[in-house]
């Protein structure tokens, strides 16, 4: 018992002595910084100074550190990996608690991977690579903003100007290449692209240089973004001066390498007159007294206030530490000891001991520096992003136009663009020595919209489409250098997806034609405002209405033509039977009326009138022999049109086709097949491709229970309306559906497909469309299908009797001519007879010419208008004068 008691009692003494003696650790009077970086650079001649005014304000300063010293050991990077290894093993020699630096991203990624094995803190100020990753590399914190955070305010500066391609020249590193990856993947964002990339070597003479640059000038952007270390001698503008590509149309970004670089020189007038129109970013460092004395330096740039930042960084980490106990120890690596290589004396290299401790600090250290807030984001090490000035350079100098925030504020002023003006440039052009190269299809069909002349050498582009893209480019502001390139065997239509397909797989940069805008294809290509509306229909052999159905056999000019030889051949006869019929006598009411019942009367052969002229039963003959013709002629086709066509159809619309199993006919190479079987879930066997409208018209008159016949066709209304206009005996039934339009295919994110859209709505508010549609569509159509003489299907027409009609008139005018000739014969005889009988007149020898004429034809007329025996017995009487005497006797005594 007394036992238990005992130990009770030493652990509780155990307990109470542990908490109640203070253990503190010794501060030590030293602790040493070590600096790797590049002395002889623009950012490291300004950094040296930063640091060393950092480390003497941090030991100024009393209440930090108290009577600790803090020591900065630097070493030259040289700029080259091997030389920075060895410079931080050099320090990491004198016993430092962290490294900062270095200031190239390809030396950090080495240095990080030291830092990762002997776990000790890289801090950089300047290594704005963003792969440098805290996954990959724990140890490595930056103080300075990485690359892609820039590239998300340069992306933002170019979707400002609406462009949407844009060319990158870059150093080949690792700063230059995944800074530009970082800007690719802004670019995405916003569906904005890097069309070509221009890395250059750090070690490239001007003539490489100059031919990578001059072979981008043969493409359309002209957007080019600039991202390298800083180059003190601006040797790209130089570069891009004398092949002259510093003027109007170009757009030159810079990232904030040009800003350091400007910042930390005296540029003169030369330099601003090269540099004319540059934009470029630069980091904003609010103003304060500190950075008013550090300024009075020349050399001073933002690296150099993140690398004055760093110092007093580390400083409140290594006192967080202090405060919390832990000692300031060092000790030999175990993986430097059991390396190889033991000229390098690395077992003498001494590590700090509690390099994670200080990490752990300096992710928590949270204040206001020289370079604003210094705090570590929560995704990774690096601080949080800074904001942007946008800045640009004239003849004058570097200005300020405008500022970027990283919490999304925006704003750009007036900006000079290269060349002096203060118009934004389009930011592309097409060279005229690489022109556009558009694919349009080779079709075999329907040809008005657009097809290839095999009729001439040169291979000829034409149609309606052609023209309308043509008439749309004249209105653009710039010159589009093109050249049409036809696809399709020329045997059949071409497959319309193949060619959306080549377009986005940047065989052809753009595709025009007859192609319709839909969901699947706009997922690869951009459209265009579309320049004519369009919308799937349904067409069937036409059903003709049976309250006229009398009427179709013959076509109205046939109809007119019968109508008009009942009343010629009224006419005729009327006129051969006059003389000698007393039923063709009588007043002129009760002639009119017999003439057109006897003609008419012929229809059903029960003439009421008989004809006694030879000259008149002859006619008759001929016109009966026509007419039963024309009789048996409409009977045959009447009794075919209510036989075949005046069924009622069961398809209205395409529910109806769609319901039933009955073959349905679409154009082949459109969209019409996949839309039908994805769409509406029609089965394949019921489909049947059709390539022309003579196949159209030859499927629909076969129908659907023969061999190759349709009950229906599927297809577009433009197509359906030119195939109307040329075929009738058929219609469109139920409403159209699935209404899209036509437009001009570019590849994705071009320019071009934007401002064409705004030719086309210009062009639809002119007469030019009209005059485009009128002259392709109005050839046949417009003419003709409101033609009164268009025969319909199995319809009699005027040539359809033209034969019979020539020999009956024929026969008609002859037997006229006849009668005529035995007229004028007569009458002459009548006037001669009686002329000889009477005492000529005095009055009637000395009347005119005219009078004597205008009498001689009335004489006649009224000749012809008496009964032919009254005539024989007037000329009787003139040949016996002795019975003319006796008559005049006998009336005078009367």
């Amino acid at each position: 018992m007394g036992l238990r008691i005992d130990k009770s009692v030493a652990i509780t003494v155990l307990i109470v002595a542990t908490l109640m003696v203070q253990v503190r650790c010794q501060r030590p009077q030293v602790i040493n910084l070590g600096a790797v970086f590049t002395f002889d650079s623009v950012i490291g001649r300004a950094a040296k100074v930063a640091l060393e005014a950092a480390v003497s304000d941090v030991n100024a300063d009393t209440s930090l550190l108290q009577e600790t010293e803090l020591r900065l050991f630097v070493e030259d990077s040289s700029c080259n990996v091997f030389h920075g290894s060895f410079a931080a093993f050099e320090v990491l020699g004198k016993e430092v608690v962290a490294i900062i630096g270095p200031i190239s991203s390809s030396i950090a990624h080495t240095l990080s991977d030291i830092a990762k094995g002997l776990k000790f803190p890289l801090v950089s100020f300047a290594a704005t690579d963003p792969t440098l990753s805290a996954l990959q590399f724990p140890f490595f914190l930056r103080t300075t903003p990485d690359d892609a955070h820039q590239m998300s305010a340069l992306v933002d500066l170019i979707d400002f100007h609406g462009w949407k391609e844009v060319i990158s020249v870059y150093s080949d590193d690792e700063l230059g290449r995944n800074g530009v990856s970082a800007l690719d993947d802004e670019l995405d964002k916003k569906r904005f692209r890097i069309s070509y990339k221009v890395p250059l070597s750090l070690h490239s003479d001007d003539k490489s240089a100059t031919d990578a640059l001059n072979k981008s000038k043969s493409l359309g952007p002209r957007v080019y973004i600039l991202h390298f270390g800083p180059d003190p001698l601006l040797r790209i503008f130089t570069i891009a001066q004398k092949l002259k590509m510093m003027t109007r149309e170009y757009v030159w970004l810079a990232t904030d390498w040009l800003s350091v670089t400007l910042d930390s020189s005296l540029s003169g007038e030369d330099t601003f007159k090269r540099l004319e129109g540059v934009v470029g970013l630069r980091q904003y460092i609010p103003e304060s007294i500190k950075m008013r004395q550090l300024k009075r330096n020349r050399s001073m740039n933002a690296y150099a206030f993140h690398a004055y930042d760093t110092v007093w960084m580390i400083a409140y980490g290594i006192e967080k530490m202090l405060n919390e106990g832990v000692n300031i120890t060092f000790s030999h690596s175990k993986k430097l000891t059991h390396a190889q290589g033991h000229k390098l004396h690395l077992e003498k290299v001494k590590i700090f001991n509690r390099g994670e401790v200080l990490l752990e600090k300096l992710l928590k250290v949270n204040f206001t520096g020289l370079a604003g807030q210094v705090r570590f984001g929560s995704s990774g090490r690096n601080v949080t992003g800074c904001d942007y000035e946008i800045i640009n350079v004239d003849r004058t100098g570097v200005h300020t136009v405008g500022f970027w925030s990283k919490n999304g504020g925006f704003s750009v002023g007036n900006i000079t663009w290269p060349g002096g003006g203060s118009e934004k440039p389009r930011g592309w052009v097409i060279d005229s020595a690489n022109p556009l190269k558009i694919v349009v299809p080779k079709r075999v069909s329907f040809v008005e919209f657009v097809t290839e002349d095999r009729n001439t050498s040169t291979h000829h582009i034409k149609g309606l489409c052609i023209d309308i893209f043509i008439e749309a480019l004249k209105l653009l502001p710039y010159n589009v250098p093109y050249k049409f390139e036809s696809f399709g065997d020329g045997h059949s239509s071409p497959n319309y997806s193949k060619i959306i397909q080549m377009v986005s797989d940047g065989v052809y940069d753009a595709a025009v034609g007859d192609i319709t805008i839909v969901p699947t294809r706009s997922k690869l290509v951009d459209f265009s405002q579309p320049y004519a509306s369009t919308g799937l229909v349904v067409v069937i052999p036409n059903v003709y209405d049976g309250t006229w159905i009398f009427l179709r056999p013959f076509t109205t000019q046939l109809w007119c033509v019968v109508l008009a030889s009942f009343l010629c051949i009224g006419v005729v006869i009327w006129i051969l039977e006059h003389r000698v019929n007393e039923d063709f006598r009588g007043p002129p009411r009760r002639q009119i009326i017999t003439m057109i019942f006897f003609s008419f009367s012929t229809l059903f052969k029960r003439n009421h009138e008989d004809t006694i002229s030879n000259l008149a039963r002859l006619v008759m003959i001929f016109w009966l022999f026509l007419l039963m013709v024309l009789i048996a002629s409409y009977k045959a086709e009447v009794s075919s049109i209510l036989t075949v066509q005046q069924l009622p159809s069961a398809i209205t619309g395409i529910d109806s086709l769609r319901a039933s199993e009955l073959p349905i006919g679409y154009q082949s190479g459109t969209f019409t097949f996949e839309y039908l079987t994805y769409s509406l879930g029609m089965a394949r066997s019921r489909l049947v491709p059709l390539d022309s409208i003579e196949e159209y018209e030859r499927a629909l008159k076969l129908g659907p229970n023969a061999l190759g016949g349709v009950a229906a066709i599927v297809d577009e209304l433009p197509y359906i309306e030119l195939f109307l206009a040329e075929r009738t005996g058929f219609k469109i039934v139920g409403e159209p559906f699935m209404n899209r339009g036509w437009g001009f295919a570019f590849k994705r994110d071009s320019p071009l497909a934007i401002d064409m859209s705004t030719a086309i709505l210009n062009l639809t508010e002119t007469r030019k469309q009209k005059r485009i549609l009128k002259k392709w569509l109005c050839k046949k159509s417009c003419g003709e299908k409101s033609d009164w003489n268009q025969p319909e299907p199995n319809q009699f027409h005027l040539k359809s009797f033209e034969g019979l009609y020539l020999f009956c008139v024929a026969i008609t005018v002859s037997a006229f001519l006849v009668f005529v000739l035995r007229m004028i014969r007569q009458f002459v005889r009548y006037r001669r007879s009686e002329r000889t009988s009477l005492t000529p007149r005095a009055s009637l020898s000395s009347s005119p010419t005219t009078t004597r004429l205008w009498g001689f034809m009335l004489g006649f007329v009224e000749f012809v208008d008496e009964k032919e025996e009254a005539t024989r017995s007037d000329d009787d009487s003139n040949n016996n004068p002795s019975q003319v005497v006796e008559l005049q006797g006998d009336s005078e005594v009367r």
